[in-house]
């Protein structure tokens, strides 16, 4: 995955993003999913319900790129944990 540089992120829209609001976490290809995935838990300045629908946006872009065969596993907020533990059958 290439670094963007200011130029390239103000090329790609807002609805290529995990959080559009604030423009974090570009989801606009595969390599860019995997970071996403990978940096979830680390973004900062979201309340839950943003990290709940871009953990949504993040599940529909990495089903578009054939990323994580379809079980991405990722804890964060409540309703993250709940998804982690029906799909683990706790």
């Amino acid at each position: 995955m290439s670094k963007m540089d200011e130029n390239d992120r103000d090329k790609v829209g807002d609805g290529e993003f995990a959080f559009p609001k604030q423009r974090k976490e570009p989801i606009h290809d595969a390599a860019h999913v995997r970071n996403a995935i990978s940096r979830f838990n680390q973004v900062e300045g979201v309340t839950d319900d943003e990290r709940d629908e871009a953990w949504k946006r993040i599940k529909h872009a990495a089903s578009k790129f054939n990323v994580g065969n379809g079980r991405i596993k990722l804890a964060g907020t409540a309703a993250l944990r709940e998804e982690v533990a029906a799909q683990q059958g706790t």
